[in-house]
C-alpha cells in the first residue's frame, strides 16, 4: 500500500499545481486501526503545503519515528516532500506534553487476515483474495466489526470520550 500511496500522491503532484492539506486531530486512535482504536483526546489541527511533512508531523507527534513509516520515506526519497522532522519548520506551539507514546496492533479481523494473507495460509491467497469467496471475509469483518465489536467494546469507548472531552461536550451543547 505504501507505494501506491507514493504512486497517488505523484499523480496528485503533477494534476494540482497547488496542495494544501488540513488534519483534523481533535481526537486521535492508538492501537489497531482503523475501526477498532483506543480514542485519544489530542485537541490538535495540522495543515501544510506538504503532504508528506504533514504526515510526518502527525507520526511524530504521535510518539513514531517519521522515516520508518514506508510511505513517508518512499515519499521524502523521491522528492515529493519532506519526512524527516529535522527539515521541517513547524509553525505554532506544540505543547512539551504534546507528544504521546501510541501504538499499532491487531484486532480479531486483523489477525485473521493475517493468517491468511502471510501465513500457513498464504498458498491460497489467491482463492481467497480474488474469487468470490472474498465476499466471505468482507461480511465476516462486517458481522465482527458492527455486531461483536461495536456493542461490546466501541460503543462504550465512544460514549466514554463524548462524555468525558470539551468536544463531546461541544457536540453535546451544539444547537444548530
Amino acid at each position: 500500500i505504501h507505494e501506491t500511496l507514493v504512486d497517488l500522491l505523484t499523480i496528485q503532484k503533477e494534476i494540482h499545481s497547488g496542495l494544501f492539506a488540513v488534519m483534523d486531530g481533535t481526537v486521535s486512535g492508538s492501537g489497531p486501526g482503523p475501526r477498532t482504536m483506543m480514542p485519544h483526546e489530542t485537541s490538535l489541527l495540522l495543515a501544510g503545503s506538504d503532504m508528506v511533512a504533514v504526515d510526518a508531523v502527525a507520526s511524530w507527534l504521535m510518539g513514531f519515528d517519521p522515516m520508518t513509516i514506508p510511505y513517508i520515506c518512499l515519499a521524502h526519497e523521491a522528492g515529493l516532500g519532506v519526512g524527516r522532522i529535522e527539515e521541517i519548520e513547524i509553525l505554532g506551539e506544540i505543547p512539551a506534553n504534546h507528544r504521546q507514546h501510541y501504538t499499532v496492533g491487531d484486532n480479531f479481523a486483523s489477525l485473521v487476515g493475517d493468517r491468511l494473507w502471510f501465513g500457513v495460509f498464504r498458498p491460497l491467497q489467491h482463492l481467497f483474495f480474488h474469487t468470490p469467496l472474498v465476499y466471505l471475509f468482507i461480511w465476516a469483518s462486517y458481522v465482527y466489526h458492527d455486531f461483536i465489536w461495536w456493542p461490546l467494546v466501541g460503543k462504550r469507548r465512544q460514549r466514554a470520550l463524548r462524555k468525558s472531552s470539551r468536544w463531546g461536550k461541544l457536540f453535546r451543547d451544539f444547537q444548530p
